[in-house]
């Protein structure tokens, strides 16, 4: 089995080296030449262009938005170069109406699309420990499944539809954006009664909420340790805005949604986008009088 892989950010490029010492035969291609040339260097092919990365069997993209993977993979012929009978899964984070168009275009182009988003930073990437979301068709999931081996500790199926998977991320990314919302202002609070945060934190994480992300998250707001990010706050807010999106077409109410939306522009406009998610915890300090 032909591998492509296309996206080799701070997710894309540990999973990229997973791929290649497990398997092999893989080809990669990125915007920016360093983190391919550092794939070429563990024995990957290094393509010049998208088109070229995708004449394989099973194309793997992890780009950062709808727009960038509409560029990248249709507007530059990869998904044409793939073609008849190839398998395109899409693990990155975007919306539900771009699944439903990208599905449409590759069925155009007789490629099968696999919604597959993941749970994990990029060093739960690196370990190889990712959980994998998916939905399709289980024969198609079965034929992939020796790539989400390598690459996850896990996969997990919501359903036929691929809107299903990327729904169960979308949420995901909700419930985890809820939780640094309420660490940062909880921090903020004790703070203002002269509480270290991180005491508060260490106590947190260690009794009422001892889990992965609280206790990821609460150490990176405890030791204001926001840079460098491993998931950038701007990520944080399109997944929030996609989640937005995906619950309004149902009406689904979501106020709290709105609350992390707010705070995140907060970010944004103290120039802080690039800095960890975990960075919420600086607008609810600024607005609290503590920064």
């Amino acid at each position: 089995m032909r591998i492509g892989f296309i996206g080799l950010g701070s997710m894309g490029q540990p999973m990229a080296e997973n791929l290649q010492r497990a398997h092999g035969q893989l080809s990669v291609w990125n915007r920016s030449a360093a983190p391919a040339e550092a794939l070429e260097k563990l024995g990957a092919t290094r393509c010049e262009s998208p088109a070229e990365a995708a004449q394989c069997d099973v194309l793997i993209s992890m780009l950062a938005d709808d727009a960038v993977t509409r560029q990248i993979i249709v507007e530059h012929g990869a998904l044409e170069s793939l073609g008849d009978g190839g398998i395109w899964i899409n693990m990155a984070t975007v919306s539900v109406d771009f699944t439903c168009q990208m599905q449409a275009h590759a069925a155009v182009n007789g490629v099968s699309y696999l919604a597959a988003p993941v749970l994990g930073r990029n060093d739960v990437a690196a370990a190889g420990k990712l959980n994998i979301l998916t939905a399709g068709e289980r024969s198609l999931i079965a034929r992939v499944q020796p790539i989400f081996d390598i690459l996850g500790q896990q996969t997990w199926y919501f359903g036929h539809e691929a809107t299903q998977a990327i729904t169960a991320k979308l949420a995901a990314n909700f419930m985890l954006g809820s939780a640094i919302e309420a660490m940062a202002e909880a921090s903020a609070l004790v703070r203002a009664h002269g509480i270290p945060a991180a005491d508060f934190l260490t106590m947190l994480t260690s009794t009422l909420f001892n889990a992965p992300a609280y206790k990821g998250y609460g150490e990176l707001i405890a030791k204001e340790r926001y840079s460098p990010a491993g998931f950038k706050l701007r990520l944080g807010l399109k997944d929030i805005r996609l989640a937005q999106q995906a619950a309004e077409a149902k009406n689904v109410p979501m106020p709290f949604a709105s609350v992390i939306r707010d705070n995140s522009v907060d970010a944004l406009a103290h120039h802080e986008g690039d800095l960890d998610w975990a960075a919420l915890a600086k607008v609810a300090a600024r607005r609290s009088g503590l920064k």
